[in-house]
């Protein structure tokens, strides 16, 4: 994933967590909030709840693949938080509750609108 599409600073997480919109289910909380820009961008929380370094790194990763993947609109900024379940996912699980996620809130992207999700 492309540097431009990550949330990278803590006031634009506080943002998000402040006046974003958030959906959730046994595994994953995302929280959304438009950004003004031509792209959308993520971010991703695993606390230390979900396991020691590896795991939480191994959720991580599975997070930002699956974001990597998955068409979502432009202009977004959203930030995936695991929750402690999630150490126990698979990535099928994962990639299931984070598209459920995105239909709720609206964000899927459609074949016309083919966005590049973070692919270089």
């Amino acid at each position: 994933m492309a540097k431009k599409w990550a949330l990278t600073k803590r006031a634009q997480y506080s943002a998000v967590y402040k006046s974003g919109k958030a959906w959730a289910d046994n595994l994953i909380i995302i929280k959304i909030l438009p950004n003004q820009l031509e792209y959308s961008r993520y971010g991703f929380s695993v606390s230390k709840e979900a396991g020691k370094a590896v795991v939480r790194n191994r959720i991580r990763r599975l997070l930002r693949e699956i974001a990597r993947t998955v068409l979502v609109k432009p202009g977004w900024d959203i930030v995936f938080i695991a929750r402690k379940a999630t150490s126990a996912a698979d990535y099928h699980q994962l990639e299931k509750s984070i598209v459920t996620l995105l239909s709720q809130a609206d964000l899927l992207a459609d074949q016309d609108e083919m966005v590049c999700s973070g692919v270089d």
